[in-house]
């Protein structure tokens, strides 16, 4: 676990200020029962989501950088992201800063015009994600939990930004999010689709191609019988929760699946409020779900006698 850190510079992004409210508001509830202070940085910009940076990537990598500078002038040295495409963006434009002479010369270039400048390292980029497990602990969430989520059962969706090459997590089977709703108590449900794509904006260029990404991740939490999914992403959240009627219609499919946010579950489980946790804005309601929660650990299975005449088996892992 990283030490823990009193003070993180907070890049909120456009998402979480719009069609996302309720992962910022979730947010602010477990960072402040959590007893973490994030300083929003000042004057931020859009970190120009994926596209820009296979359009014109000087302006894309700049106005990312902008944002940089900015964190870095306020004095922090971890910069926050919960958005999972702003924390790949930011990541991305810090380390090409610091492997790239040209481009860093050039960006900096651009920087200078408002009078602002970025040396690349200066920040630790971090999803929220990452921030909440490393710093503060499983130990102290734990002790924070004064509701489980006993009996719910839960799909733990990473999407595929968070896990690209040069992140911390593992690219096929990242656990962050399995171990901490473990810790909250849910029941979490195997779900092999946990990093495919939920498709971004496609949903704007093919609905056939949007549509069939969706349904493949709702079908696999559905056939691990998930009452939820949780995510990280406001895209992946807004895809999978938004677009889930219209999958039904494509695919005559009667998919039921509430798409919520991670803080929102970790602020159940603190005993928050739905309402102040941001519940009821999402297009599949979670009330059905929610009722799932129940008042006692369920009893952990028994643990099957093999037959003595059987062949020998290897134990299985923790």
């Amino acid at each position: 676990m990283s030490p823990a850190n009193d003070h993180y510079a907070y890049y909120p992004g456009c998402s979480i200020r719009s069609t996302s409210k309720a992962y910022e508001q979730s947010t602010m509830k477990v960072v402040e029962s959590l007893g973490m202070t994030f300083q929003e940085v000042e004057d931020w910009n859009c970190c120009g989501a994926t596209e820009y940076f296979s359009i014109n990537s000087l302006p894309a990598y700049s106005l990312v950088a902008r944002n940089l500078s900015l964190a870095a002038e306020q004095g922090a040295s971890d910069l926050v992201a919960p958005c999972s495409a702003c924390f790949l963006n930011l990541h991305k434009t810090d380390k090409y800063m610091g492997k790239y002479k040209d481009l860093n010369e050039d960006v900096n270039q651009a920087l200078a015009a408002g009078n602002l400048g970025y040396e690349p390292g200066s920040l630790q980029i971090r999803h929220l994600l990452d921030v909440i497990v490393e710093d503060i602990g499983f130990d102290t969430i734990a002790e924070k939990t004064e509701k489980p989520l006993w009996g719910l059962r839960v799909a733990p969706y990473y999407g595929c930004l968070i896990v690209r090459p040069d992140s911390k997590y593992n690219p096929e089977y990242p656990t962050h999010l399995d171990e901490l709703l473990r810790v909250l108590g849910a029941t979490v449900v195997d779900f092999p689709l946990k990093t495919h794509c939920c498709g971004g904006h496609m949903t704007q260029i093919s609905d056939e191609t949007a549509y069939e990404l969706i349904r493949r991740l709702l079908h696999n939490a559905d056939e691990y019988q998930a009452d939820a999914i949780a995510t990280i992403c406001p895209m992946c959240q807004m895809n999978l929760d938004v677009f889930q009627p219209q999958v039904n219609r494509m695919f005559k499919t009667d998919f039921d699946i509430p798409i919520l946010y991670f803080t929102q579950l970790m602020g159940l489980a603190f005993g928050i409020s739905e309402k102040e946790l941001g519940f009821g804005s999402e297009v599949v309601s979670a009330n059905a779900a929610l009722k799932k929660i129940a008042d006692e650990a369920p009893e952990k299975a028994k643990k099957a006698r093999r037959d003595k005449k059987a062949l020998p088996m290897p134990e299985s892992l923790p």
